[in-house]
């Protein structure tokens, strides 16, 4: 968390790792991209499932290859969204969480918020996406 306080205070970018679940193959693809295009690298996940299977696998490995940040979309097979911040909060890991929902309910926004991940409601610009990534990447 400093280092990314020291990267925004000098107005650097850094290349970070964002890992991406959405069900929606083409939703994924597309937010992939824009991440790509800000010089990131992505890791994308089809579910919840693969997004917690490979956040366990990077926490077993001395947390080599854990993410910068987590967007993922509420509603997936499996695990939804919360589900998945409910386990990175249990888990004690400091990651930023980006939820993205095409059904964003008061309760759902409020149980998020304080979960402490930022949500974002379909449809939303991909400048907006853009931004939000990269205030919580530098």
């Amino acid at each position: 968390m400093l280092e990314r306080i020291k990267n925004w205070a000098s107005g650097e970018t850094r290349r970070a790792r964002v890992l991406i679940a959405e069900d929606d193959a083409e939703m994924r693809k597309l937010l992939a991209h824009v991440v790509r295009a800000e010089g990131h690298e992505v890791i994308e996940a089809p579910d919840g499932r693969r997004l917690l299977a490979y956040l366990q696998s990077a926490m077993m490995s001395d947390g080599a290859g854990l993410p910068d940040l987590i967007v993922s979309d509420i509603r997936m097979p499996g695990y939804s969204g919360l589900d998945v911040l409910m386990a990175v909060r249990e888990a004690s890991l400091d990651v930023p969480v980006v939820l993205i929902t095409a059904f964003g309910d008061p309760q759902t926004h409020n149980e998020a918020f304080e979960l402490g991940a930022a949500v974002l409601d379909k449809p939303f610009s991909l400048d907006d996406f853009r931004r939000t990534v990269q205030a919580l990447v530098t």
